[in-house]
């Protein structure tokens, strides 16, 4: 499971008022629109509700991924995607790492939400589902989610396959970026606004906050290569050797860290990866220089309309004026 965007493209029949056996077949077909393993195709199946969350996990991860390199070479779009994703740069990390955080975190809101049949509020101690749903507090429930999603994913260790443990390792590097975020919440619910009583529930930190993790994660990727840990027998991930280490052997990165094999392309000519920076909007006191890379960029002049003006009217509306504005866009060359 990947973001290859694909799948975001697809629209989902709505399930509708209707029967249970309707609502199944087409949870069935929603399954089968989505391009899943035979594996997890019958894990989604069997899990009314699944579709739709991976769904929006996928929406979920490829805004975000937009929204945190918008001002880069590479903006995260979907052309080359799949090419991208078969390689071992920083890029593709960001896309194992984004793609399962975004899961993990539409897991477990959709069950504090309803949406999943399988599982409920999260089981934080002394809250009862009931009194959960009673106070409006439903917690969610990481601890369901990260579970189904080790089953869905089915992760394994792969003895000497350099690529595929360093694809699952930025796969737990964005399960852990949602561990990391998540928060006790409590409310009181006291005479008065005091806190005799008190109602605590987990709450995921805002995606926004979990992207631009990952995203200063991905500007301090580790370059690995595998390495053989004479004590247990087997091959590990290795990284540059750390200052703190007196040992001249290598260090292992940390759970935190994004890890690639491989040197990234520069991203700014067309190519399977991208389709270059040619015409992308940037910003002169910024990034121009590094995104046209070094092929200068345009300069054009429009006029934009915006509300101005503003007055609030007796008794329940604002009226503005429209006012024009030239705005200069730099944008660049070929």
């Amino acid at each position: 499971f990947s973001l290859t965007g694909k799948e975001a493209l697809t629209h989902f029949p709505s399930l509708g008022p209707s029967t249970n056996a309707a609502q199944g077949k087409v949870h069935v077909k929603q399954c089968d629109l989505l391009k899943l393993s035979r594996k997890q195709k019958r894990l989604c199946r069997r899990e009314p509700g699944l579709a739709e969350t991976l769904r929006d996990a996928i929406w979920l991860g490829i805004m975000e991924c937009q929204y945190q390199f918008r001002s880069e070479r590479w903006n995260c779009s979907l052309e080359g995607r799949t090419s991208l994703l078969k390689r071992g740069f920083k890029e593709t990390a960001f896309l194992y790492a984004v793609s399962s955080a975004a899961l993990t975190h539409s897991l477990a809101r959709a069950c504090s939400a309803g949406r999943m049949e399988r599982c409920t509020c999260d089981d934080s101690p002394d809250l009862e589902n009931r009194k959960a749903w009673q106070w409006g507090v439903c917690g969610d429930n990481l601890k369901y989610s990260t579970k189904f999603l080790k089953k869905f994913l089915g992760q394994k260790r792969i003895g000497k396959d350099l690529r595929a443990k360093v694809d699952i390792h930025n796969t737990n590097v964005g399960i852990k970026a949602v561990k990391n975020g998540l928060k006790t919440t409590c409310k009181c619910h006291g005479v008065s606004g005091s806190c005799a009583v008190r109602t605590c529930w987990k709450q995921l930190s805002p995606f926004h906050e979990i992207g631009r993790l990952l995203k200063l994660r991905y500007d301090d990727a580790v370059k690995v290569f595998s390495t053989t840990n004479d004590a247990v027998g087997h091959s590990e991930l290795a990284g540059p050797q750390r200052h703190s280490h007196s040992s001249k052997h290598p260090a292992s990165p940390r759970s935190t860290d994004l890890v690639y094999v491989e040197d990234s392309p520069s991203f700014c000519r067309p190519s399977k990866y991208s389709l270059g920076t040619a015409g992308r909007t940037c910003s002169r006191e910024g990034n121009c220089d590094s995104m046209c890379c070094g092929r200068g960029y345009n300069t054009q002049s429009r006029l934009v309309t915006f509300s101005c003006h503003c007055q609030v009217q007796w008794c329940c509306y604002v009226e503005c004026q429209q006012c024009m504005q030239e705005e200069v866009v730099y944008s660049c060359k070929q």
